[in-house]
């Protein structure tokens, strides 16, 4: 075992994203391990690292699970009571900042970054190293396993609005006997969502983890060859206040170790 900090390299857009890099690293930090900033501007060694995380942001460019790209609806936020946003003023001032003032998606593809993430994948589960993906990184995993997405998700909401809010608004059932499972000690639970893409068929291995209650979209991900290639579509950096969403970087942690 190592004696010092497990380095976690964590990915991002190279324009934007200090928010999400913030809330991530001190995620990490809090998990018992060392944050490590990687993007196109910041390469790093592999060997650097001892585990993955691969962040949220850009849409992953749609030829590369071979389909066309589609024009994107805008994604409204959602309508919130005065109670909630009296929450959002005395709790989570930080949180609305650092996500509306900088988003990790400064435009609706990267191409330089998808190349760079899939590399230090590839690098990483020829590792063997742990490995976490949120929102887009999860996608990204799908798709390096030779699975597709759903580029616009307004389909699957039909009665009611779909959901954008960095407060934990979308309830979602976690598989049991899954390592999300045991790593969240709950079947169900709420989580935040700020995407407009989904995975659609399963890529070679993927499990399916966790599902949108009530909808059909799937949630989260696991490799089954894997002890450590995780996905999950909501963004726990982001509900640091809630324990059992750090228990996910606890987990990449000690894995890392």
């Amino acid at each position: 075992m190592l004696d010092r900090e497990p380095v976690i390299g964590i990915t991002g857009p190279k324009e934007g994203g200090t928010g999400a890099w913030v809330f991530t690293a001190l995620s990490v930090i809090l998990a018992g391990g060392k944050p490590l900033r990687i993007n196109t501007e910041m390469p790093r060694d592999i060997d650097q690292i001892d585990g993955l995380i691969l962040g949220g942001g850009a849409d992953v460019e749609p030829m590369k699970y071979g389909q066309q790209r589609i024009e994107k609806a805008v994604l409204a936020r959602d309508k919130r009571t005065i109670f909630e946003w009296l929450l959002s003023i005395l709790f989570f001032p930080i949180y609305w900042l650092a996500r509306y003032f900088q988003h990790t998606k400064q435009s609706p593809v990267d191409l330089e970054r998808d190349e760079l993430e899939l590399t230090y994948l590839s690098e990483a589960i020829e590792r063997r190293m742990p490995v976490l993906g949120i929102c887009r990184g999860m996608q990204l995993m799908n798709v390096h396993f030779k699975g597709t997405l759903h580029q616009d998700i307004r389909g699957f909401y039909a009665e009611k609005s779909q959901v954008s809010s960095i407060f934990p608004k979308k309830r979602v059932v976690i598989k049991d006997g899954t390592k999300l499972c045991k790593f969240l000690q709950t079947d169900i639970c709420n989580v935040n969502a700020l995407h407009n893409q989904a995975i659609d068929e399963p890529g070679e291995g993927i499990i399916i983890a966790a599902k949108e209650l009530n909808t059909k979209v799937r949630q989260a991900i696991e490799h089954k060859d894997y002890d450590f290639v995780i996905g999950v579509q909501w963004h726990p950096e982001y509900l640091t206040q809630i324990a059992r969403q750090r228990n996910i970087f606890k987990e990449l942690v000690k894995a890392a170790k």
